[in-house]
């Protein structure tokens, strides 16, 4: 038996109130993740050490009792805390010699239609799957878009916003038999731009491009956006114009991939793809005064080619999925 975490993912469909309510919790979040970041920051620009997250738990329990911020009693108290954990774990990755990227944190700004905006549950939620609602501590019952059905015990509730949308994503566990694949094929795949994937098998899969389809759509709005006088009405709704365009690409891209790395995974049980270094292929070409680059608005075309294309998130599923047993192997083709 293997335990097996999954996440199921929902759009929500929350009341007048209960939207105002989650703008209210994800903005008190980002508010909470700012104010532990500049105070951390602060201490290591006079050397000291840092807080983590019980010193930050502290912290917030004065935040709340003063009277500047005492907004914060509105907000459920696990998400705050998951917070101040999210951030220490990030300051821990961001001193830990043997992560190959090494960031410190940054500060949370409020995205293009709340893309940045979320927060999380880690207990205290329920799942009404025959009513299609959710509970959210102080938020209450919130109906969802019901699309399947939710496997296995639930460990924590993460709320998101996109676009214009809410979404709440469900993370399960549970325990599953590991069956042997049911093929016993070998594929390796050379991934490219021309052709999104083309397999040793001779057959290949055509590109999507969805950032190129709406790429003209998405100039005009953009144009249009900057005639407009920031954060005034007309401002604010082109923002949103924006921002769906923005979705419409993501979500097409995410159909089209996981279709392709789920065809290509339940037909092989053994996937090799080439190891390519994406933040490599995709640097800008513009040189610098001394050295100025060549042909960079070519290479520019192709840089937003590659990233359109999605490899990283084509490659993860087809090479992760344990029920599947696909497995990465380092591989360069010619």
């Amino acid at each position: 038996m293997t335990v097996i975490h999954k996440a199921f993912k929902f759009r929500l469909n929350p009341t007048r109130e209960q939207t105002q309510q989650m703008v209210e919790f994800a903005g008190a979040n980002r508010f909470v993740w700012n104010k532990a970041l500049a105070l951390n920051l602060a201490r290591l620009e006079n050397k000291q050490p840092l807080l983590w997250y019980f010193e930050l738990v502290y912290w917030l329990g004065l935040w709340k009792q003063s009277e500047e911020y005492g907004f914060l009693k509105a907000v459920h108290s696990q998400p705050l805390q998951q917070t101040l954990k999210d951030l220490s774990r990030a300051f821990s990755d961001a001193f830990d010699k043997t992560q190959p990227l090494k960031r410190i944190p940054r500060f949370k700004k409020k995205g293009a239609g709340g893309a940045r905006d979320s927060f999380r549950y880690p207990q205290g939620c329920k799942l009404d799957e025959k009513a299609n609602r959710v509970y959210l501590p102080k938020i209450g019952w919130v109906k969802y878009r019901n699309s399947r059905q939710v496997i296995g015990d639930i460990k924590n509730m993460t709320v998101s916003r996109k676009g214009g949308h809410w979404y709440v994503s469900i993370q399960t566990e549970y325990e599953a038999q590991t069956a042997p694949h049911p093929a016993t094929s070998i594929v390796a795949i050379d991934l490219g731009v021309n052709r999104f994937a083309t397999l040793s098998d001779g057959s290949y899969i055509a590109p999507l491009n969805s950032f190129k389809q709406l790429q003209e759509k998405l100039a005009l709005a953009q144009r249009r956006l900057s005639k407009k006088d920031k954060f005034s009405a007309n401002w604010k709704k082109q923002k949103k114009k924006i921002a769906r365009l923005y979705e419409r690409i993501a979500n097409a891209r995410h159909d089209f991939l996981h279709k392709a790395s789920s065809l290509i995974s339940k037909n092989h049980a053994m996937v090799v793809v080439e190891d390519l270094k994406v933040r490599n292929m995709s640097k800008s070409a513009k040189g610098d005064l001394v050295n100025p680059g060549r042909n960079v608005k070519a290479k520019s075309g192709l840089n937003r080619s590659i990233l359109d294309q999605g490899w990283e998130a084509f490659v993860k599923p087809v090479c992760t999925n344990a029920s599947i047993q696909a497995n990465l192997v380092g591989w360069r083709g010619d």
